[in-house]
This record gives structure tokens, sequence and C-alpha cells, in this order.
């Protein structure tokens, strides 16, 4: 998809995610985990848990299974894909990945 026909939000400054850790924004009404995996790699993904409903994956430890870079949910422990949104434990419990940009010292999420 190209970048130039997503609508973007932005969400914080660069340094406000700190490496290895998640934050929660609204973002067109819908809950969105933002990771910044090591000094400047970044994801997004859905932040509501499928199983529990409850909003709290970007609570959840980084980690990585295999080749997957993943997030571990902090309620029932499934692992999601930061990069597809796929539940590593269970198809069924996957969440939407999103579009993450940093531009001008900020981070930005396009839902897609």
């Amino acid at each position: 998809m190209s970048t130039d026909t997503l609508i973007w939000t932005a969400v914080c400054a660069f340094d406000d995610i700190l490496p290895n850790t998640g934050v929660c924004a609204l973002v067109e009404g819908r809950h969105v985990a933002i990771f910044r995996v090591g000094p400047d790699a970044f994801y997004a993904i859905d932040n509501v848990d499928p199983k529990s409903q409850a909003s709290v994956l970007s609570r959840g430890l980084i980690g990585s299974l295999g080749d997957r870079t993943v997030v571990a949910s902090p309620l029932y422990k499934q692992h999601y894909d930061l990069r597809t949104g796929a539940c590593v434990e269970d198809a069924a419990l996957s969440v939407r990945a999103h579009e993450v940009a940093v531009r001008d010292g900020r981070v930005w999420v396009s839902l897609t």
C-alpha cells in the first residue's frame, strides 16, 4: 500500500517510547499498541487482547520466537507477531497490524 494514500496520526515524540517497550494510543477511535524494538524499529498492532477484550497488549513483554518479533499478552500469554498481528498459538485470536513511520522526531501511525 502506498504511504501517500494513508491517513497518518501523530501519536507521540520518538523519545517518548523507550527501547523495548510499548505504549497505547487512541488512533481514529481505535486502541493501538505502538512498540519500539531496539533503538529505532517501530511496530503497531491493535491493543485489545482478543481473548479478554482488555486493552493491554501495549503492556506485554517483547521478545522473539524463531525469526518473529512478538509481544506476549500480559493476561493469557499468547504471542502476537508485531509485523503481522498474527497470534502464534491461535490464528483465530490474531489482531490487526498497522503502518508506523517516524518523521521529524515524531511517531506516526496509520490504520491499515
